[in-house]
């Protein structure tokens, strides 16, 4: 599996990393540190038919993406 942290960029930065790296991938994880990275993450994900769970701690957000 992996992992893309993108803690510390904002928007669209997150997504367009998210988008290169998923390619090909079975699950990814991806960190991010604001709400609206989590959920832009999270609509692209969901658009190329990927399930998504996000886990909140501390103020950053795991999400694990898998087809």
């Amino acid at each position: 599996m992996k992992t893309i942290d993108c803690r510390g960029l904002s928007c669209p930065e997150p997504v367009v990393r998210t988008k290169r790296a998923i390619s090909g991938e079975k699950e990814l994880t991806v960190i991010v540190d604001n709400i609206a990275a989590k959920e832009n993450v999270s609509r692209l994900a969901n658009a190329l038919s990927y399930n998504v769970t996000v886990k909140e701690a501390g103020g950053e957000y795991t999400l694990i993406i898998k087809k």
